[in-house]
């Protein structure tokens, strides 16, 4: 690891917000911060719509520190960076050193810059033919404007410029607790962890339900829904489940409801008991994994009987999704 490296931390639709852009950006660097400091010691700051996250001792750990970047809702891409004198010369040999392994991968490359201080005397143009000539021939490596191995960034920003290859994507969306509190019901199966996850993307903290059943379910069952609860920890941040026995309630509905209606009542039961917690815990929604057409209790007439008995909003997240993609996210957020 380079000494003096850093993350940049680039803000996604944060950057459209009006008037009230400051508070999304202070949530947004305060939920930083807090995934941050299992990392080690970092500074952390916001200038020209960047988060940069700077190490303050040599112990801090930048893999674990790079990965937690990624994960925060917010933060549309990461790079790891290094910081230099905003004059050509010390451009060019920080980027000699930095990226030596990287040149010595590449047949081709090419250099990108952007010049966020507008009094650097250079344009942007100039800047990457500059640094291009010199890296080129230091390194015996030919220049490739259209598909390169190997693309180097430059950055002029307000103190430093900034060096560093192509950035990755972060987890987009909204910083946690700029969407409201919601309520999210919780099972063992595929599609609710990911339900959980989207709507937490918007920027909605979450409260988890779960409905247990013993004897009829296990204590593996609802170990399996904690464990998916912790999957989702590094994405959603802290969370609580509630665990809602509802054994004796169920064997009530079997006695007196007939049998074809006993999906459907056993879910109004659940929504009910949902919008109390909710209410308990000040959230404002309940979240569901419902999908449209999924299974029998998932059609449009089914969900408007069981949403009939609640007052809150129902968000459902995967109404629309095909199951590949709700995959694809499950096996993304480690919840498959």
């Amino acid at each position: 690891m380079n000494n003096n490296e850093i993350l940049l931390l680039k803000l996604g639709e944060v950057v459209l917000k009006g008037l009230n852009r400051r508070s999304f950006e202070d949530k947004l660097v305060s939920n930083v911060r807090r995934r941050m400091k299992p990392c080690g010691s970092f500074q952390i700051y916001i200038r020209q719509s960047t988060i940069y996250v700077e190490p303050q001792t040599e112990d801090c750990d930048m893999e674990a520190a790079f990965k937690a970047a990624r994960q925060v809702f917010g933060i549309v891409t990461v790079a790891r960076a290094v910081p230099c004198a905003k004059e050509m010369d010390a451009i060019v040999e920080t980027a000699k050193t930095y990226l030596a392994d990287e040149f010595a991968k590449a047949r081709t490359f090419k250099v990108e810059s952007r010049r966020a201080d507008k009094q650097f005397p250079m344009n942007s143009i100039q800047i990457s033919q500059y640094v291009g000539g010199e890296l080129g021939q230091f390194f015996n490596v030919k220049a490739d404007m259209h598909h390169p191995d190997l693309t180097v960034y430059v950055e002029i920003r307000e103190k430093y410029a900034y060096i560093h290859t192509p950035s990755v994507p972060g987890a987009g969306g909204l910083p946690i607790g700029m969407g409201g509190r919601a309520v999210s019901l919780l099972s063992g199966g595929l599609d609710s962890p990911v339900s959980s996850y989207m709507i937490a993307r918007r920027g909605v903290e979450l409260e988890m339900i779960h409905f247990a059943s013993p004897p009829y379910t296990s204590e593996q069952a609802r170990e399996k829904v904690l464990q998916l609860a912790r999957e989702l920890v590094p994405w959603c941040g802290r969370l609580n489940v509630t665990i809602v026995p509802f054994a004796e309630i169920q064997e009530e509905i079997r006695r007196n409801c007939p049998e074809d209606h006993f999906t459907l009542i056993m879910r109004r039961f659940m929504m009910r008991i949902a919008e109390d917690i909710a209410a308990h815990n000040e959230c404002k929604a309940i979240v569901t994994g419902e999908n449209l057409g999924q299974v029998a209790s998932q059609t449009m007439e089914a969900m408007a009987c069981t949403q009939d008995v609640t007052h809150l909003p129902v968000l459902q997240p995967l109404i629309g999704m095909d199951k590949r993609d709700i995959v694809k996210i499950a096996r993304e957020i480690g919840t498959f």
